[in-house]
């Protein structure tokens, strides 16, 4: 088993490195002068089992052409199978067409993926569980469920915890907390009129008194999660805070976040954090990486990794 870091989160691939105890492979990823990018997989890795760590976050393009000139580079190195570990899926939110003329990105990322020489797919918490289906190689999608279920438990006693979906399509992923946690759910109706812009519209469940925690895949603009913070303040709810498993985080994303009243973001490391972040008062970071290295060490060994959420 060999593991190889690009350079969009080599921390996270050190950590899962560490806990497997395993050292990473060695492997040079530069720019030419003109910013292609050039890929040297500087041990033998023949013959061998080898996952590639590369989430495709800012800049996507960068990293997602990283990650496909080094599952190319592997693949020409006779490696036996190469899982490409994708801890956030870039261009997972264009799964449909959403007006006439325009692409299905997410299923051409995944075609890309399959042609670079990527024989499966690990990645966390998809935009869209249908993007599974975009791929003709397994794909194994992990859920941050069980770690912020957890974390929950340990935050927030008593009968006064509830969870929020913020939109009608993230029912089932909020659902799914709310079961472990065993609380009541509510959801927010909005409107969303353009990409980054959304408007709360109405509030389906009683949060007057309750602490209010809102669970969504990523934050992008975090538009989406201060209004709806605001709408369930003045509903009457005790505090507002989020579970978020991707923080994207871009443009003035942690500013505006800094200034409303979400009591506490919770994102986890599957994008690297820039020192804005790291600075915010209200953004904590959780680390996916025991949850990687298991279902790392299981694809290796061919035993189950849903059994990791049973």
């Amino acid at each position: 088993m060999k593991i190889v870091s690009c350079n969009s989160n080599r921390p996270l691939a050190e950590a899962v490195a560490k806990i497997l105890e395993l050292p990473l492979t060695k492997a040079s990823i530069r720019r030419f002068a003109d910013m292609e990018v050039f890929v040297e997989i500087q041990e033998n890795v023949r013959g061998e089992d080898v996952f590639v760590i590369q989430p495709t976050s800012f800049p996507a393009n960068d990293n997602l052409m990283e990650l496909l000139v080094t599952l190319d580079a592997l693949r020409r190195s006779s490696a036996r199978r190469i899982t490409a570990v994708i801890p956030y899926f870039g261009y997972a939110r264009q799964d449909r067409k959403s007006a006439p003329r325009t692409p299905i990105s997410a299923k051409l990322v995944a075609n890309l993926i399959t042609e670079a020489g990527a024989h499966r797919v690990l990645t966390m918490d998809l935009h869209a569980g249908q993007i599974q289906g975009f791929f003709d190689i397994p794909v194994d999608n992990l859920i941050a469920a069980p770690l912020f279920s957890r974390d929950i438990e340990e935050r927030y006693h008593g009968d006064n915890l509830i969870i929020v979906s913020p939109d009608v399509g993230g029912v089932v992923r909020a659902r799914a907390i709310a079961t472990r946690v065993n609380c009541d759910l509510a959801i927010i109706d909005k409107r969303r009129e353009r990409a980054g812009q959304s408007e709360v519209m109405n509030i389906i469940g009683d949060v007057v008194g309750r602490d209010c925690v809102i669970i969504d895949d990523l934050v992008d603009s975090g538009g989406t999660f201060c209004n709806a913070a605001d709408a369930l303040v003045k509903r009457g709810a005790r505090s507002a805070s989020a579970y978020v498993t991707h923080g994207v985080l871009s443009g003035a994303a942690v500013s505006r976040i800094a200034s409303s009243p979400i009591q506490m973001m919770t994102i986890t490391d599957s994008i690297l954090a820039t020192a804005e972040v790291k600075r915010c008062p209200n953004i904590r970071e959780l680390t996916i990486a025991p949850l990687l290295a298991e279902a790392m060490r299981r694809i290796s060994d061919e035993s189950s990794v849903s059994s990791l959420f049973d």
